[in-house]
């Protein structure tokens, strides 16, 4: 098996009900180790350029007014194939359908604040790790 690195954000509705904790100890329980965090606030424009590729679609603008509401908590995780491990204790994007003990069915209150997100892909996770992180902010186990 590969050892993968994935991006993980805590979004705003989780880090103001001060769920970080909680979800950061369902990552650790995954097998996944956090290497580099930090807790931030994102501005209109960097939030809209990460979520570029939802640009025309019609919550675009919803989702960046979102993710500008509050703080974020940022995380790359690593661990054998950390993408998929972190999309299954993410669980599904509603969290009415997600499996109990995910991610989003504890800490989620709806799909549109769904506590997280994480890297869908190799090459996804690889940009989104760039997008927040220099590599000299990574601490590999």
């Amino acid at each position: 098996m590969a050892i993968e690195r994935t991006l993980s954000i805590v979004k705003p509705d989780a880090v103001a009900k001060n769920f970080i904790g909680g979800i950061l100890a369902k990552l650790e329980g995954a097998q996944l180790t956090i290497i580099g965090a930090k807790l931030m606030r994102l501005s209109p424009a960097q939030a809209a350029l990460f979520y570029g590729v939802h640009r025309e679609r019609s919550f675009f603008q919803e989702l960046v007014d979102f993710m500008t509401s509050g703080p974020i908590m940022v995380q790359v995780l690593e661990g054998e194939n950390a993408i998929l491990r972190n999309r299954e204790v993410m669980g599904a994007t509603d969290p009415a359908k997600a499996d109990a003990g995910t991610i989003r069915a504890e800490f989620g209150a709806n799909i549109g604040e769904n506590a997280v997100h994480g890297s869908d892909g190799p090459e996804t996770a690889h940009e989104e790790i760039a997008f927040f992180f220099a590599q000299a902010e990574l601490q590999p186990r």
